[in-house]
């Protein structure tokens, strides 16, 4: 767990727990011991820690927060033991030094790393604070800036940086044990007291009182209803302004506050799901345990519009080498232009500089209009408009055209994987990529399979989701697939509220209060209304193909509101156009205001309905969305189209926006209680009988017979019969 060993007179104690040198009790019971034996033994002069595989330590084992055997507060005294050393400490940092294994380094005396090292405190993002006082050696060591920043965002930094912020004394291309050693040999009998950082002051600022204000303000809003930014900044505050043992009592209450709280179950929650998915499988038997991925040595993307473009970003910057194709010489020449633009601003982004984004060498970017040009290529993303007809044609060309083994993969946000499979010969190498706009930004990858897909296809396209550094979710094939699916109950009911006598930015306020980055009218104007009426016209809901007759309000004895469309005949596109459910500075403005056009609009629509206003209150607005949201993510778990809650809480946390602090809506449902979401469900049902949205799942309602069992049992009481895959 740690090893004991002599360098003359260095004792050396590596930390050993493989993989990372996580800091079990067990690990924290032998550094203790390691470092009374070096301080009992007169031949010792010195100390030196380090990890085991060229890994100093990734701190904590996330698992154990929620034990009840954590030992609670284990790490802090040991770090205060390393301190108060009368022998010289000095810290190998190599791998990653984070979290308590960061903390460990700043308890020792000097900290000298590998170049190639990382280091980091972040506890922030599974909803905790740095609980072994470096909430209050950081500021002292690198100044309040740059320790709040790192502390309320949880992000690494590499050695280099760490170097120029005083966080190591040295940065070594060698072995860094040895160069440890050395230093400690040369530090020996020097004053210690200079280099415990719990007797050093903070840097001061010229206007501490006013950067603190502002500080507060900037993580507030970052934060977004997320307690633990802010707990961090008060930590970080209190060793601003109070002695080190006051600051330390402070951090080790606010830790408390964490700890306790919903949102710490819910980050972690989310932390361990998005590693759950990369295990799928599917109900044929297929899994990522038995499916070897296929080589991606070059790939090509069709179509560079706005999904195409964000598409070639991320596999440039993933090194691997591509093929962009348009229909013809002006798009190419506009997709062109606009991909070497997105590309110059990620290079500029990336440390290393232009020269590590290959993209101007036709050798690893090459444009055409030339399908033939496709042949070699091992994937092919399909990018095009969303169109059936257009993208059968598009297969239908691939499959004669790719070499056998290629991969056809469809970015569609709802069309059937199957029909378009049936325009080749090998529908066993067609699978759905759904992207999520900005593609190069989102992290979310819908991998949807198809009833011929094979297990290799949907390891390759898991395979290119980790080269992509997104997270790949695999899931099966229906309209709407998992996301839109879900997303379409949610909108229907803000759509449906507005109806009744709410307004757009009523409805955005309460989603965005509970922790949406947008509302659903705001995301609408961000996406174009004119993509759901396209797709309604499409389905025969709206446009000339609907029957002469139809009712305004039904289709096929179901509600539906006309309003969307109205809209859209009015050129109303969103922010496009510059007036959607709010109106813009211009067309395309991202400023939205409420538009007393739309307000007027409104009453207009409901006088000619007769539909009678009433006041909506806040929890009927968050309910009705929400809850149908989740009702229809119940359906999917029945239908066998995903194989578990936290791949639709995955799904929504990185594609859709949900806040991460909440844990996914499935996570969330099981928060607020089956048994609440049920009656909830049913009452609005009652009263909105021609909504099958709100009409409780077959699904809940039985999980709520069984008791309201723990999220991780639900799949337990779907018999597998019930699968239609």
């Amino acid at each position: 767990m740690a090893q004991y060993a002599r360098s003359s007179a260095v004792a050396v104690i590596r930390l050993c727990n493989p993989p990372l040198n996580a800091l079990s009790l067990a690990v924290l019971q032998a550094l203790e011991d390691g470092l009374k034996k070096a301080d009992a033994d007169p031949s010792v002069k010195a100390v030196m820690i380090c990890g085991e595989n060229r890994k100093f330590s990734a701190g904590a084992d996330i698992r154990g927060f929620s034990s009840p055997k954590r030992h609670e507060g284990a790490l802090g005294p040991i770090v205060s033991l390393i301190e108060s050393s009368e022998k010289p400490v000095v810290a190998a940092i190599e791998g990653v030094a984070l979290g308590g294994g960061l903390e460990v380094a700043l308890g020792c005396h000097y900290r000298i790393a590998h170049v190639k090292a990382q280091m980091g405190l972040p506890e922030v993002t599974i909803g905790l604070l740095p609980g072994a006082e470096g909430t209050q050696r950081l500021p002292r060591l690198i100044g309040l800036p740059a320790a709040l920043d790192m502390i309320t965002t949880g992000k690494h930094i590499p050695a280099t940086e760490a170097l120029k912020l005083g966080l190591v004394d040295e940065i070594v291309e060698e072995n860094t044990i040895e160069a440890a050693i050395r230093l400690a040999n040369k530090v020996i009998g020097q004053p210690l007291g200079p280099r415990r950082l719990s007797l050093k002051p903070i840097p001061r600022l010229p206007n501490m009182e006013a950067f603190l204000r502002e500080a507060l303000v900037k993580v507030k809003k970052q934060a977004r209803g997320c307690l633990a930014p802010e707990l961090c900044f008060q930590a970080v505050r209190a060793a601003a302004e109070r002695p080190f043992a006051e600051g330390v009592r402070r951090e080790r209450e606010l830790f408390q506050v964490l700890l306790t709280s919903g949102q710490a179950r819910a980050l972690q929650y989310a932390f361990f799901a998005e590693r759950a998915v990369r295990r799928w499988d599917t109900p044929s038997g297929a899994s990522w345990s038995s499916a070897a991925p296929q080589p991606v040595r070059k790939a090509a993307v069709i179509g560079l519009g706005t999904m195409g473009r964000g598409i070639v970003t991320s596999l440039v910057k993933a090194n691997i080498p591509l093929v962009a194709l348009e229909q013809d010489l002006e798009y190419l020449n506009k997709g062109r232009k606009a991909v070497m633009l997105l590309l110059e601003r990620e290079a500029m982004k990336m440390e290393r500089g232009a020269q590590a984004l290959d993209f101007h060498n036709p050798a690893r970017l090459q444009f055409t209009v030339d399908f033939d040009l496709l042949h070699d290529v091992d994937l092919v993303i399909e990018a095009v408009f969303e169109n059936m007809a257009l993208k059968k044609e598009i297969f239908h060309k691939l499959s004669k055209i790719c070499k056998p083994g290629a991969l056809l993969c469809t970015n569609t946000s709802a069309l059937n994987i199957d029909e378009i499979a049936s325009a080749t010969s090998c529908p066993q190498q067609v699978i759905g990529t759904h992207f999520f706009s900005p593609a190069h930004v989102m992290r979310l990858l819908e991998i949807i399979y198809g009833r011929h897909t094979s297990p290799t296809a949907i390891a390759t396209a898991m395979q290119l989701a980790k080269a992509l550094k997104k997270v790949g979710v695999v899931v099966g094939n229906c309209f709407g697939f998992v996301g839109n699916r879900m997303m379409f109950p949610y909108v229907q009911q803000a759509v449906f509220l507005l109806e009744e006598g709410s307004r757009p930015e009523a409805v955005d306020q309460v989603l965005e209060d509970f922790g949406f980055k947008l509302g659903p009218f705001r995301m609408s104007d961000l996406a174009g209304l004119d993509v759901g009426w396209r797709s309604r016209k499409d389905q025969g809901l709206t446009g000339p193909s609907l029957p002469a007759g139809t009712p305004a309000r039904q289709r096929q004895g179901q509600r539906y509101s006309p309003l969307p469309d109205l809209l859209c005949e009015q050129g109303r596109f969103g922010q496009k156009t510059g007036k959607g459910w709010y109106q813009y500075e211009r067309a395309g403005g991202r400023t939205a205001t409420p538009d007393p056009w739309l307000h007027s609009f409104l009453s207009h629509y409901r006088d000619t309905h007769h539909i009678k206003t009433r006041f909506i209150d806040q929890e009927e607005i968050l309910e009705r969305c929400l809850f149908s949201l989740i009702n229809e993510g119940f359906a999917i778990l029945a239908e066998g189209i995903a194989s578990g809650p936290e791949h639709l809480d995955v799904i929504y946390i990185n594609g859709y926006g949900w806040p991460k602090h909440r844990g996914g809506p499935m996570f969330y449902a099981s928060t607020v209680g089956l048994p609440r979401v049920l009656a909830k469900l049913q009452k609005y049902s009652e009263v909105h009988p021609d909504v099958p949205g709100l009409r409780p799942s077959a699904f809940l309602k039985k999980l709520v017979a069984a008791g309201n069992p723990p999220i991780k049992e639900w799949m337990s009481y779907l018999s597998q019969q019930s699968s239609k895959l």
